[in-house]
């Protein structure tokens, strides 16, 4: 178990603010990188949040359930927000590899 930098799990301000907010409880990014493991705290203005599963998948395996955790209302919301944030270097592929962060307030 780690402190970790939430700037390296949560991509900008607006995650964070929906994190603080309770809009966004996981977060997938590319497998390239790990950004934390199950344990690892992080601190939001104030509040700490607990990384609680580290899950190896791919985009084909999210589902409607998976997009609402990551603030959409659907896993077709969910595409086109990915599209929409990553212009000219994103293509929504099944196969892709992912790891799928998620993470509460801790206790």
């Amino acid at each position: 178990m780690a402190d970790i930098d939430p700037d390296a799990l949560l991509p900008n301000d607006r995650v964070k603010t929906a994190v603080l907010d309770g809009e966004i409880t996981q977060l997938s990014r590319g497998a390239a990188n790990r950004y934390a493991e199950v344990g690892d705290t992080f601190d939001l203005n104030g509040t700490e949040f607990e990384v609680s599963a580290v899950d190896e998948r791919t985009l084909g395996a999210l589902t409607d359930e998976d997009a609402r955790r990551e603030g959409s209302p659907s896993l077709d919301a969910y595409k086109a927000r990915m599209e929409r944030v990553h212009p000219g270097d994103f293509e929504w592929d099944d196969a892709s590899e992912i790891v799928t962060y998620r993470f509460e307030p801790a206790e």
